[in-house]
């Protein structure tokens, strides 16, 4: 029976192999590969499909920035067997890792794929949402999704592979973070009239 497992070191050597046989060399020329270059993939979001000793599956996330202060992540790739193709293994990987990236607290997913079957995710139109990525995509195919409702409120700008790293005392903080923090505070009685 298959089961989703988080990827392992030792996995890296089937993994290579699945995303040749789904999608060929061409696939270093795309954008998306550009973006994610010289990234390394998180690990705590990188799982695999394994049944038995047999890789069927795997789906990894990369975190990038968009425009210059907003952390979010890259969806992708995600690859499932040609001959397991229509048995919701995709489906399954892709409903585990976007709850187990909700559940870290990631705030904004994109990815470049087919909406027809991303939409079932909630994934909508990026560039509609002013995102823009720094090579060639079909405006079409380049989509997003926010884990937490208005996570994508003022955001906009092109997508770039990488962390923000620490950040300068005095950085403004995004309308959500400014929320969330809010929601931590006690709240205080006024004093007594005296």
């Amino acid at each position: 029976m298959p089961q989703i497992i988080h990827e392992r070191p030792e996995d890296a050597a089937l993994i290579e192999p699945l995303l040749e046989k789904c999608f060929g060399s061409e696939r270093f020329k795309k954008t998306a590969y550009k973006i994610r270059e010289k990234l390394e993939p998180i690990r705590e979001l990188s799982f695999i499909v394994k049944e038995s000793d047999k890789l069927l599956a795997t789906i990894r996330y990369w975190p990038i920035i968009i425009g210059k202060h907003t952390e979010a992540l890259l969806l992708g790739p995600i690859a499932v067997e040609p001959e397991r193709q229509g048995e919701g293994l995709g489906v399954s990987l892709i409903r585990k890792s976007l709850q187990v990236a909700k559940d870290l607290d990631y705030q904004i997913v994109i990815l470049v794929g087919d909406p027809e079957y991303y939409e079932q995710f909630g994934f909508t139109s990026a560039a509609e949402n002013n995102l823009s990525l720094p090579g060639p995509v079909e405006d079409r195919r380049f989509l997003v999704k926010e884990l937490t409702s208005g996570s994508l409120s003022g955001v906009l700008g092109t997508v770039s592979g990488g962390g923000i790293g620490p950040q300068p005392a005095g950085r403004i903080s995004r309308l959500q973070e400014t929320a969330t923090e809010i929601t931590k505070l006690t709240s205080f009685a006024p004093p007594p009239e005296a």
